[in-house]
């Protein structure tokens, strides 16, 4: 093994590289992890940034030590073979005695540069080439060359704890990632008007409210849509109801309708039985369609009442969105169906108009045969209206994975009309965020007893319900107030819900067990923010003023434990981005647990820190823990809770 080691020096001007460029497994990682590694880089392979215009400055990534290494190394690269220019620095964390990351692009360089005279031998002497030409840096503590040519780096533990100590003083703000757009859409959630929310649009508003807010964090302007189903054929039949049920329909209330999806079932149950009800809901449809005031104002007033019930799970849930139903984009549809046709997309088949994909043997209906609109005209229509209106350089679709199909079609179509680029790892782009089945423990579509679906605000209730109760066994009733207690309840039960679906990979189905995402014991969301309170707690106990503590204080990293601690800190930076641009909440809750567990683990077991010599450092380290913790709720969605 080569090692070198680099005395500390202002850094040099840097040259701009690719921070999304496809990483290799570094060999650093043991063996059980490699699989997990190269799953988690498969799909970042295919992206790639826009023009390197685009990427921020080095002052802007402060907190990201990835990037800083790969710009350091691409300087070296830039000097051990200078006539390669399309070599991009491949940098990754790893977890082996040998550094804390590792750059791999000797094997590479190799195969592209043997047979042209280079004067290397092999991998192993491009990597020592690669590190003796590292320009001086404060990041680095030392490298060395193993293996095949890879170059091992580990990172000053004095760099760690000033930039620690950086964050503390300038906000974690200066720790957010730096995406190569400026604004995306996130379309989630989505119900249809007159049916009650339920389990099946839990994943949608969790994981599409999660992605929104750690692309916000990233400083991207999301747009958060909500594609409401509030148009069709089914608001005949309604609004028909509506007027048979209620003559006074117009002064009617919300509660005098009662359950909308009660309402809902007995006007279906009417339009199957009746003919002359059907036709008359048939005719409500073109009368809505064509304008008539009476209808407009009916459709609206039961779009209103839905609304409502919409916003009882969104207030729980703390999310925010803006409604774009169908119903919006539809003015648009027929310039785009014709500005499709004109560009020779839209063909006849059977009496529709339609759109054929090569590779699917079904077309794309965006006409159907009795001249109306449907899902694909719909979406065609916004997603021309996102391009062109709204601006949007990334659209991204939070749906269940049976819709991938449906949404691969409409962008290829898209692809085809000129609207995305062929290119997939090019801006702007459009990718559908597929998720898996909530299951019950028998491991069936999660249902009531009585086999119906499983209304969202009962089951976010019963979860704010059983935090309780198990507070209240804890005896927590007798040291808090109510409001401490309500507050807290909720916080914990509606954490448990969310973080017991983001913490899986979102293509998987996953079991909702209560007793599971309630436990205090695991990978759990009352797990980590009990671990939190018990940060908050320590601090409290050292009777210090941690602000100013901030101000005077030094953060020093003598301890093994307490630089494996601050390491883990400085790596938020870059699992924000990487959950980001694979649209993976699970990799932030990885980081999360692994954060909790060092902590708990490593640090606060062999780190006195209330009344030992290095007390101001260690609370330091202990407010900077709380602080990502806090960051990494916020981006979850979850409250944070302060005592236990």
């Amino acid at each position: 093994m080569f090692a070198l080691f680099l005395s500390p020096a202002p850094p040099s001007p840097l040259l701009s590289f690719n921070p999304f460029s496809h990483i290799s497994p570094p060999s650093c990682i043991p063996a059980a992890d490699l699989l997990r590694v190269a799953s988690r880089r498969l799909i970042s392979a295919t992206k790639t940034t826009q023009s390197v215009s685009t990427m921020a400055t080095e002052e802007e990534n402060v907190g990201n030590m990835k990037r800083q290494l790969a710009k350091i190394f691409d300087v070296s690269l830039r000097a051990t073979v200078p006539e390669e220019t399309d070599v991009e620095p491949l940098v990754a964390a790893c977890a082996g005695k040998f550094g804390d990351y590792q750059c791999n692009n000797a094997m590479g360089l190799w195969s592209k540069i043997k047979g042209k005279g280079s004067q290397f031998k092999g991998p192993p002497s491009v990597g020592q080439a690669i590190m003796k030409n590292l320009p001086p840096s404060e990041i680095i503590e030392s490298c060395s060359v193993a293996g095949p040519g890879f170059v091992n780096v580990l990172i000053s533990k004095n760099w760690i704890a000033k930039s620690i100590q950086k964050m503390l003083i300038d906000g974690i703000e200066t720790w957010s990632p730096r995406l190569p757009i400026k604004r995306a859409v996130v379309d989630f959630s989505s119900p249809n008007i007159a049916k009650e929310m339920h389990v099946g649009h839990l994943r949608s508003t969790i994981i599409g409210d999660t992605l929104a807010r750690m692309l916000e964090f990233s400083n991207v302007d999301v747009l958060r849509r909500n594609h409401v189903g509030d148009w069709g054929t089914q608001f005949g039949m309604l609004i028909e109801f509506l007027f048979e049920r209620f003559p006074n329909w117009e002064e009617v209330t919300e509660t005098a309708i009662g359950d909308l999806q009660t309402f809902y079932k007995a006007s279906k149950q009417r339009f199957d039985s009746d003919p002359a009800f059907k036709e008359k809901a048939q005719q409500a449809v073109v009368l809505l369609q064509g304008g008539e005031a009476k209808y407009r104002k009916a459709w609206a007033q039961i779009c209103e009442i839905s609304r409502n019930e919409f916003n009882r799970v969104y207030e729980r849930l703390g999310v925010q969105l803006e409604e774009k139903g169908e119903s919006f984009y539809n003015p648009y549809i027929p310039n785009v169906i014709k500005e499709l046709t004109d560009k020779g997309l839209v063909e006849e088949s059977q009496g529709a108009r339609v759109i054929f994909i090569d590779g699917i043997n079904i077309p794309l209906i965006v006409v159907k045969s009795d001249g109306g609109f449907n899902y694909a005209s719909t979406d065609l229509a916004a997603i021309w209206y996102r391009l062109n209106e709204e601006k949007a350089e990334w659209i991204i679709y939070v749906t269940d994975i049976g819709q991938q199909q449906h949404f691969d079609m409409v962008f290829r179509a898209c692809k085809r009309a000129g609207w995305l680029p062929l290119e997939d790892n090019k801006h702007p782009k459009a990718t559908h965020v597929g998720f898996g089945l909530v299951l019950g423990e028998d491991g069936k579509r999660f249902r009531t007893r009585n086999t119906e679906v499983v209304r969202l605000v009962d089951l976010l209730d019963e979860a704010k319900s059983r935090s309780k109760a198990a507070l209240i066994e804890r005896e927590k009733a007798a040291e808090w107030t109510e409001a401490e207690l309500e507050q807290i309840a909720e916080a914990v039960g509606y954490g448990a819900v969310k973080y017991a679906d983001l913490k899986n990979n979102r293509l998987t189905n996953y079991t909702f067990n209560f007793d599971q995402m309630l436990n205090d014991k695991g990978n759990t969301a009352v797990y980590l923010l009990y671990a939190h309170a018990r940060i908050c707690s320590i601090i409290r106990k050292s009777g210090k003023d941690i602000e100013e503590l901030k101000k005077t204080g030094t953060i020093v990293l003598e301890h093994e434990d307490e630089r494996v601690l601050g390491l883990h800190l400085l790596q938020f930076s870059e699992v924000v981005e990487e959950a980001c641009t694979n649209l993976l909440p699970n990799v932030l809750c990885e980081y999360l647990y692994n954060l909790s567990e060092i902590f708990t683990k490593k640090f606060y077991s062999n780190c006195q820190v209330v009344g030992s010599p290095q007390e101001t450092s260690r609370l330091l380290l202990c407010e900077a823990t709380g602080t990502v913790m806090r960051k990494c709720f916020y981006l979850l969605g979850i409250v944070p809770v302060y005592k236990i």
